[in-house]
């Protein structure tokens, strides 16, 4: 009797976004990803100058995020910024995008 290969379907390797903490430094603009699963994923953002304002750190942030979940996890996603609380630290709620029923293509 011929047993059958056993399909283990593989979790991503990074898990889904959820949020995201950006900090002003003096070294520039650090970040964190928080996932689902309970993960963090901290970095800088270098291709962000240290005196740039904080609308194009947010942009930067967003688009790393968007970009973890479409490679990882095949959806897209929508970043909701919080009002900041403290100055030089911003953080923002990440939800799997909503699409219409008829804007499939």
């Amino acid at each position: 009797m011929a047993r059958r290969k056993r399909e283990t379907k593989r979790r991503p390797p990074f898990g889904m976004p959820k949020g995201i903490v950006l900090l002003a430094t003096p070294e520039g603009r650090r970040h964190s990803v928080l996932t689902l699963e309970g993960g963090m994923l901290c970095g800088r953002l270098a291709d962000v100058p240290v005196n740039a304002g904080p609308a194009k750190a947010r942009a930067a942030a967003v688009a790393v995020v968007v970009g973890l979940a479409h490679d990882f996890h095949e959806v897209r996603v929508d970043v909701t910024w919080d009002p900041p609380r403290e100055p030089g630290s911003w953080t923002a709620q990440v939800t799997v995008a909503v699409t219409p029923p008829n804007a499939g293509g």
